[in-house]
């Protein structure tokens, strides 16, 4: 940003006439080729205690299929309706979001709508207004050249591209302290925010700010990206009761207001500008909008209920939206796993609920910088000795009990496949996916050298796959399971990291009911006697006994996960 123009939306002019005109002037010198956007602000009526207003935005940066502008007010200010745009107002923030027909924004290209609102005693134009969290009428510093004084909060294509990523010293002490955890007690994780609570530290541990201060220091003259798992929505995990939350279905308000505008406002804070954010946003929230609604035999009818109210589309819209604001932050949503979503009946559709969050409460697909699988899963990352395209004695793979007419049989080939999916639907072509492989290595003894035996698509695919759970549908405390690739940057095609999201030593769920004030209930599925449902089908459920509630450490499972590593550990 060029530091010599950065008073210039402090110079904004309030120009009043005896029409009662006001609007907020673009200095003369802003030159299109410098300036982002600009926003043209103009009371056109005002009375007593109302007024209108009309506002034009162009775009002077990369074309653009959704938009939201956003300002706030010094007054008290309020919308009362508008006219193309959707318009939004949280205190004095407010949003404008593109309507369906006018999401198309090129470059140079202008958009214009207007609203009503109300005020008592002054009603001064905003001082500052950003179109997808990019500030307007103020030069970026132009030019065809480098800039001289780059703005540290430009987002990178690929954040974990030459940067370190932050190890959570929590975790890391809890694995040192584990017989041969120092192996691996170096590694980064992500830091779960699943609770208000969790947002200043529970019980003596780490808030938001201690994991922030702490990576600035692991940081030093280089980049580093520290991971977040945003996870705490009314209704959490619909389908599943080991992670349900301490949210009710309808407390939407509640997790706006107590919990993302608070991680927000931390994040926002310029001590933290020079780190790479990136927020894996509402794990197990969305697919269940299309697997487990309605008429289908996993249904359930907490899902149906959040289907219904609409509070998993409008959470994770505006988490992108707030969060998205913070320039330093990488938004990467959660998109299942392909034992969840690989089938076609699941594939599309979960694409384009994704794009419905993300174009809801003011978020657009800008805020999305890319999407995450696998998170605290146990689908195989490869699956090196079959296809989904094979056939064995005249019969395809797809016909396996294992696949089940499933398009994919990887997680590797779903992300690259599901990528191409959500661009096709209108996000960025520039999306990077991750995928968490804290869990989904499956060494040991039991991995298999090579191909099963051809006498059936069964014998082939039982033989020899690598994921030795008993039904792809069972996700928690895997027996059997062990760490997958380490963490690293850029590992194939489409792909913008490995990472382990999912701290391995954490708890799925527990085995049994425990009492607890995490809002945490008990699923069969986390006791290894329970012999399923319509999800897994109606097969064990393949969990480790004796298991603690959701995230506490675990060390049987740590134990397990470090023997059948593979790759192996040293």
């Amino acid at each position: 940003m060029s530091r010599t123009r950065t008073a210039m939306l402090a110079a904004l002019a309030l120009v009043a006439g005896a029409s009662g005109t006001a609007f907020a002037a673009v200095p003369d010198d802003v030159g299109t080729t410098a300036v982002p956007c600009t926003v043209d602000y103009k009371v056109q009526n005002q009375w007593g205690t109302g007024f209108t207003t009309a506002v034009t935005v162009t775009n002077n940066g990369a074309a653009k299929s959704g938009w939201a502008v956003k300002w706030s007010y010094a007054g008290n200010q309020k919308v009362t309706n508008g006219w193309n745009a959707k318009i939004t107002q949280s205190g004095t923030a407010v949003t404008a979001a593109n309507e369906s027909y006018n999401g198309t924004l090129g470059t140079g290209g202008s958009v214009s709508f207007g609203f009503q609102g109300s005020y008592s005693g002054s009603n001064a134009v905003p001082a500052t207004f950003t179109l997808d969290g990019v500030t307007c009428n103020v030069d970026d510093g132009g030019g065809t050249g480098p800039d001289p004084d780059p703005d540290p909060g430009n987002r990178v294509d690929n954040p974990y591209a030459g940067a370190k990523v932050y190890v959570n010293p929590e975790w890391s002490a809890k694995a040192a302290a584990e017989p041969g955890g120092s192996r691996i007690s170096n590694q980064p994780t992500g830091v779960w925010l699943d609770r208000i609570a969790a947002i200043n530290g529970v019980n003596g541990g780490m808030g938001l700010r201690d994991h922030l201060d702490a990576a600035l220091t692991q940081k030093g003259s280089g980049e580093l990206v520290v991971q977040l798992v945003i996870y705490n929505l009314p209704g959490r995990d619909c389908a599943a009761l080991a992670s349900n939350g301490e949210l009710g279905p309808t407390e939407i308000g509640r997790y706006k207001t107590e919990y993302i505008d608070p991680i927000a406002a931390i994040l926002a804070d310029p001590k933290y500008a020079g780190l790479r954010i990136v927020t894996t946003v509402e794990i197990d929230s969305l697919p269940n909008l299309v697997t487990n609604t309605g008429s289908r035999p996993t249904a359930t009818a907490q899902c149906d209920v959040m289907k219904a109210n609409g509070n998993y589309v409008k959470g994770v819209g505006y988490a992108l939206s707030e969060l998205g604001d913070v320039p330093n932050v990488y938004n990467y949503v959660d998109a299942g796993h392909h034992g969840w979503i690989g089938w076609d009946d699941n594939f599309a559709p979960s694409a384009q609920v994704f794009k419905e969050a993300a174009t809801a409460e003011g978020a657009t697909v800008n805020d999305v910088h890319g999407f995450i699988t696998n998170t605290a899963n146990y689908s195989a990352l490869k699956e090196n000795n079959f296809t989904v395209n094979d056939t064995v004695a005249g019969k395809s793979v797809r016909e396996s009990k294992w696949v089940d007419w499933n398009r994919y049989v990887d997680e590797l080939s779903f992300a690259q496949g599901f990528r191409n999916q959500l661009v096709t639907v209108g996000f960025n072509s520039s999306i990077g996916m991750l995928i968490d492989t804290s869990r989904n290595g499956w060494g040991g003894s039991a991995r298999p050298a090579g191909p099963g035996a051809t006498t059936s698509v069964d014998t082939y695919i039982d033989g020899g796959r690598y994921d030795r759970r008993i039904h792809i549908g069972n996700w928690c405390n895997q027996s059997g399971a062990g760490l997958g690739e380490r963490p690293q940057a850029a590992p194939a095609a489409g792909i913008d990291a490995y990472v382990w999201m999912k701290p391995p030593g954490e708890s799925d769920g527990a085995s049994r009911a425990i009492p607890n004030d995490e809002g945490k209930g008990f699923d069969r599925m986390c006791d290894p006697t329970y012999t399923g449902n319509a999800r897994n089908g109606n097969n064990l459920s393949g969990a480790l006994p004796d298991s603690p509630l959701s995230g506490h450490w675990f060390s049987a499972q740590f134990q397990q996960l470090m023997r059948n590593a593979y790759p192996p550990l040293p």
